[in-house]
């Protein structure tokens, strides 16, 4: 009977053991980076979280807007600047161009004489009547030459001047445009990425919020557009005609969406809406939240009345028009159209009353 022999175990080599390490240390790798994937998977947000985050994203939103349209302002005065040098540089070298043909028709006579100074033809004549004659012609030609000589090197140095001003305001016109490009691509990714974590609430919640102002506060009315235009309007007198034109126009907006940089009149941001309300009553207010708050009087909280503009937050990125009894009509944010709102919502910093 034949003996049973324990079978040989075979060494693992060459390519088959290279093989194995390589199978063995992928799986290795793919266990380590499932372990750390599941470690740093983004928590479950709750839709208190997912509201908290949206309002931030939305403020900042704001702010950007804010810094977008004071660049924007001064983007536009900075352009306005450059057309006018650029104008005056041409109008400069239009002048340069008439001095210049004016002085190559003197060349040209002098030329055709022979090219002889005016002095010295006058120096030959032997009539006394034609020498005081020609060197009186003399004298006034040579003046006015010298005189057109004179004029054509200022507007040569003029030219000069205006060029390197039009050519540092076109830098500065670069530096203005990158600087909106910037914060256009701050605003569009903060809006965006709230909408992405608005689309994880569900429908109810998704209502509920578009019912908010985007600030911390809101109503439980999902649709506030339509009941706005029927209330009635504040129990308060406007101080004066503009101011009531201005609350007048506010109350037409009402419903119209937000759109960042907007100023009307189908959409509007925030400092575009009060913009737009004063500038219906013939008032014209700068652009910003931050320069519309020094644009008047300003004004304390006992002594509000409908028109004045409202401010929000230390860094004066909202602002609203007051319509009396507590409430102001204002574009609150992306998704929220222009609405009537507690003044109490957000945090208030101050009040102005335009002129």
């Amino acid at each position: 009977m034949a003996a049973h022999r324990k079978p040989k175990q075979r060494s693992l080599g060459g390519s088959t053991a290279r093989t194995t390490a390589v199978t063995l240390a992928l799986a290795g790798a793919a266990g380590t980076t499932a372990l750390e994937g599941t470690a740093q998977a983004e928590p479950q947000l709750t839709p208190a979280q997912i509201k908290a985050k949206v309002d931030k994203l939305y403020h900042d939103a704001e702010t950007a807007t804010e810094t977008y349209n004071g660049v924007k302002e001064k983007s536009a005065g900075t352009k306005r600047s450059l057309d006018q040098l650029r104008d005056e540089a041409a109008r400069r070298t239009e002048q340069l161009n008439v001095e210049r043909r004016s002085l190559g028709s003197m060349a040209a006579a002098q030329y055709r004489s022979g090219g002889i100074e005016p002095a010295v033809q006058v120096a030959l004549t032997s009539d006394p009547d034609q020498y005081l004659e020609r060197a009186a012609v003399a004298g006034r030609a040579g003046e006015l030459q010298a005189v057109k000589v004179q004029g054509a090197q200022r507007q040569i140095a003029q030219i000069a001047r205006l060029r390197g001003a039009a050519d540092q305001r076109f830098g500065q016109l670069a530096q203005e445009e990158a600087e909106l490009k910037k914060q256009k691509e701050k605003i569009q990714g903060n809006i965006s990425e709230a909408e992405e974590l608005l689309s994880r609430l569900t429908g109810d919640d998704r209502a509920r919020y578009a019912a908010q102002d985007g600030h911390g506060g809101g109503s439980d009315r999902a649709d506030r557009s339509s009941a706005d235009r029927d209330m009635p309007r504040g129990s308060v007198r406007a101080p004066n005609a503009r101011a009531s034109q201005a609350v007048s126009f506010a109350y037409s907006a009402l419903g119209k969406p937000y759109v960042w940089g907007a100023t009307g009149p189908s959409s509007f941001d925030c400092s575009g809406l009060t913009q737009a309300a004063w500038r219906s009553a013939g008032v014209s207010l700068p652009r910003t939240t931050y320069t519309q708050i020094n644009a008047g009087e300003r004004v304390s909280r006992s002594q509000l009345a409908p028109g004045d503009l409202l401010f929000f937050y230390s860094g004066i990125t909202h602002v609203g028009l007051y319509i009396g009894d507590g409430k102001m009509i204002h574009a609150p944010r992306p998704g929220a159209p222009v609405r009537i709102a507690p003044i109490d919502q957000m945090p208030m910093v101050g009040a102005t009353r335009p002129a």
